[in-house]
């Protein structure tokens, strides 16, 4: 049985990690909202969708780490470097496919989803640059991957510093056109945050081969290319890639509603996301940790820990939300200056930073328990249980976003119910279903 103490060593270094990253979330929004709200409203567009199919390879790598943490866990640790070899083939031929049909097609589906033309030249803009950045956080997720299978998460915090770092710098010079660079505007974010994800494989990469034991985990070798572990693999990930598509585009749709209702709305959204994201990096973190563990408990033949391991976890997240929120409900006006010096903008997005309040709270309790789902190897569940209640999120969409155009704090009212119901379903799940055996 896991210790709090051995819970947050796996943890702390993720959180921290997650922070770094989304510190280029932050950067992003906060430098463009003090260029104008169409630039603000069009990278919030198009970083939805970069991400939409980003999850793709998040959702495979995800699997992937299931099955790198049940082989740590069983110590067949040779078979472990296999496992992310084939994954990082796997996605590099994913994301040149990706890649092409983006530069192929993605105008045209932005254009029949985006109401304002300069939104969707913005969004052009933007993603023209971002897209080459799949050839580079497609590998990455598969680093991620492998060190969190192996519980050695440390790497994960550097790792991010040097990415988020990397993209403050660049931001600033390529943004505004600093210290000589060119004024580029919202391209300038999309390439600078394309360069951070490349110097992200490039520390990967070195600090793999001086630190690791390649031999101990079979990465000192390469094998020709085994399509029958990629068909294990994806056995797998098929289901957490598909569950992870489906819950960004609905997250995407969300926005593309919001921007029918106006521009000011569509920014008032992007600020509180990006405020809402910081906000879930303790409990994306801990759910990231849940998994793994769960894994390597059950990989260990330890079953009986899994759900006293589940509940630790989820009252550690909970705790944490709740101080977080706390802090948060003192002064929200101050957090939200950091992106706009706009006071009509700042105290028209206040209502929806404490719906999201509320939303965090119950997010930290339902996202341990159904991404414990995922690292019991029951993917497929995952995958059903979540697409039910996406099918509710979408209908909540439709009618008070794009039906009624409800002001913004409303509709943000769906992550409440959205993870009311995740948790209830997760926990009537691990109380009634047969989760214990699944082999992988």
């Amino acid at each position: 049985m896991y210790t709090n103490k051995q819970i947050w060593h796996v943890s702390y270094p993720i959180l921290l990690s997650l922070l770094a990253q989304n510190i280029i979330n932050i950067t992003d929004t906060a430098f463009l909202g003090h260029v104008s709200e169409v630039a603000l409203g069009a990278s919030a567009i198009g970083g939805l969708f970069y991400i939409c199919i980003f999850t793709i390879a998040f959702g495979f790598s995800t699997g992937s780490q299931i099955v790198i943490a049940r082989r740590n866990g069983e110590q067949r640790y040779t078979d472990v470097g296999p496992v992310m070899i084939q994954g990082i083939i796997f996605l590099f031929i994913t994301a040149s496919v990706l890649f092409g049909l983006t530069r192929l097609i993605g105008d045209h589906i932005i254009k029949q989803l985006v109401s304002s033309e300069q939104i969707f030249e913005g969004t052009k803009e933007f993603l023209n640059w971002r897209i080459y950045g799949f050839f580079f956080s497609f590998i990455n997720v598969m680093f991620r991957a492998f060190y969190i299978g192996i519980t050695r998460t440390k790497v994960l915090t550097i790792n991010a510093i040097v990415m988020a770092l990397t993209n403050i710098l660049l931001d600033y010079l390529l943004i505004f056109g600093k210290l000589g660079c060119p004024e580029l505007g919202i391209k300038g974010a999309a390439i600078a945050s394309v360069i951070a994800e490349a110097s992200s494989i490039l520390f990967f990469v070195v600090y793999t081969y001086f630190t690791v034991d390649l031999k101990k985990y079979g990465l000192n070798q390469f094998r020709s290319f085994d399509f029958g572990l990629l068909r294990r693999i994806l056995h797998i990930s098929c289901f957490t890639m598909l569950q992870y598509f489906l819950s960004m585009t609905t997250w995407f749709i969300f926005f593309v509603a919001i921007e029918r209702i106006g521009q000011r709305e569509l920014a008032i959204a992007n600020i509180v996301r990006s405020l809402y994201m910081v906000m879930l990096i303790p409990v994306n973190s801990l759910s990231t940790t849940a998994n793994s563990l769960v894994s390597n408990t059950i990989g260990a033949g330890n079953i009986k820990y899994v759900m006293p391991l589940i509940n630790k976890i989820a009252r550690f997240s909970f705790f944490i939300v709740l101080a977080i929120s706390a802090l948060i409900l003192i002064s929200p006006h101050l957090l939200v200056s950091i992106y706009t010096n706009d006071a009509s903008l700042i105290a028209e997005s206040l209502p929806s930073v404490y719906v999201i309040c509320m939303a965090i709270m119950i997010a930290s309790v339902g996202n341990i328990y159904f991404s414990a789902i995922s690292g019991t190897g029951n993917t497929k569940d995952a995958l059903i249980l979540e697409t039910t209640v996406i099918i509710l999120y979408a209908v909540y969409v439709l009618v008070v976003a794009i039906g009624i155009k409800a002001p913004v704090h409303i509709c943000f009212g769906i992550e409440v119910l959205y993870y009311s119901l995740l948790l209830i379903s997760s926990y009537i799940y691990f109380k009634k279903a047969k989760w214990q055996n699944k082999k992988i």
